[in-house]
């Protein structure tokens, strides 16, 4: 589906309150008195949980901005497809189109490679570790640094916490079995799996299950249990991966226009970034309240098989993941700047974690 640019201008909302100009983001130097109007895409389809619906979702952002406001800001969203197509947001946003794209940093890895680190990264940082990093270690100064070159501005919105390794039409025994493969797998787990011959493919998420279902892709990775279920991959494959070292969390990114953000209120930026804050925390919560449900039901009842990766695998992708990451540093300054800030903050969280949340899960049962 092409983005057509001159009938999307023309299906331009404007504020019924506020000056605007026509195809530019809804600038608002406001009294307190006027109501601002933006529009919000979404990269996932209609009625997907926790991307489009549910506690912490963006639609559940929209409602959370509007009450905190007391109804001076609405924000209209769109699901993937309704307003453009699933992954034409930061287009669409940066161009000053519409004013907010919810999604995640790494689909947009073509124009800013560094922007994938924003997302998560393969063995890397936790859920905490991840949060700890954004909000009080200088990742979120970066990837504000980072956006401002292409006029975009960005929070992140949400995290699934870990994700599976994903879905496999046969069983995966050793490092030789990924040459020749065929995933659709995003971000930098994709590019550690191209190094080792796997062809990777990045599908929206409602062409995964028909890919895969038809042999298009012999393996996919997605979120998680519940989500995964909901797309039915279980029965289109049925060896399910759980070692969830390409993607120890992912955040979703909330990326906004900067020209429009600059001129919101202040008391309005503060209500962005809190309800973007809190509903961070709250769909994290949410998934972790649906999942061990979800496998469970996998397993038992649909006849799923699901286990780590064998030990030589794991230890082959550690290695070519560092090979990756030190590889895409030295070839883009951006990107080197924002893998030192993270690596070093990863290193000092591990020894944290290893004498806090490590020690207490290792605890005998």
């Amino acid at each position: 589906m092409s983005f057509n640019r001159r009938k999307f201008l023309s299906t331009a909302l404007v504020s019924s309150t506020a000056g605007l100009v026509m195809g530019a983001p809804a600038i608002v130097r406001a009294q307190s008195s006027q109501t601002v109007q933006w529009r919000m895409t979404n990269a996932y389809g209609p009625g997907s949980p926790f991307y489009v619906e549910g506690p912490g979702s963006p639609t559940d952002f929209c409602k959370k901005v509007e009450e905190m406001s007391g109804g001076r800001m609405k924000i209209q969203h769109f699901a993937a497809g309704e307003l453009v197509p699933a992954l034409e947001g930061f287009n669409a946003v940066s161009a000053g189109m519409v004013e907010m794209n919810a999604g995640n940093a790494y689909f947009w890895s073509g124009s800013l490679p560094a922007a994938q680190f924003f997302t998560t990264v393969p063995f890397g940082m936790n859920t905490q570790g991840m949060n700890a990093w954004l909000y009080h270690g200088g990742g979120l100064e970066l990837w504000h640094e980072l956006y401002a070159k292409v006029g975009l501005v960005a929070f992140p919105m949400g995290n699934t916490g870990v994700q599976m390794t994903g879905w496999f039409r046969d069983p995966l025994e050793s490092v030789d079995d990924l040459n020749g493969l065929k995933m659709r797998i995003p971000g930098l787990g994709g590019k550690v799996y191209s190094e080792l011959g796997v062809a990777v493919r990045l599908l929206p998420g409602g062409e995964i299950f028909p890919a895969l279902e038809r042999g298009v892709i012999d393996a996919a990775e997605f979120v998680g249990p519940y989500q995964d279920r909901r797309l039915g991959l279980h029965k289109a494959a049925k060896y399910y991966y759980t070692t969830g070292w390409s993607e120890p969390t992912n955040a979703t990114e909330l990326m906004i226009n900067k020209q429009a953000w600059e001129a919101l209120p202040a008391d309005l930026q503060a209500i962005v970034k809190t309800a973007a804050m809190a509903c961070n925390i709250e769909s994290q919560a949410w998934c972790e309240s649906v999942n061990a449900e979800a496998l469970n039901d996998l397993v038992e009842n649909e006849g799923v098989i699901a286990q780590p990766l064998p030990g030589d695998i794991i230890s082959r992708l550690r290695e070519v993941t560092a090979d990756t990451l030190s590889d895409m540093a030295a070839a883009d300054a951006d990107t080197q700047k924002v893998y030192e800030s993270f690596m070093g903050f990863r290193a000092k969280h591990r020894e944290w974690e290893a004498i806090s949340e490590k020690a207490f899960l290792d605890l005998p049962s």
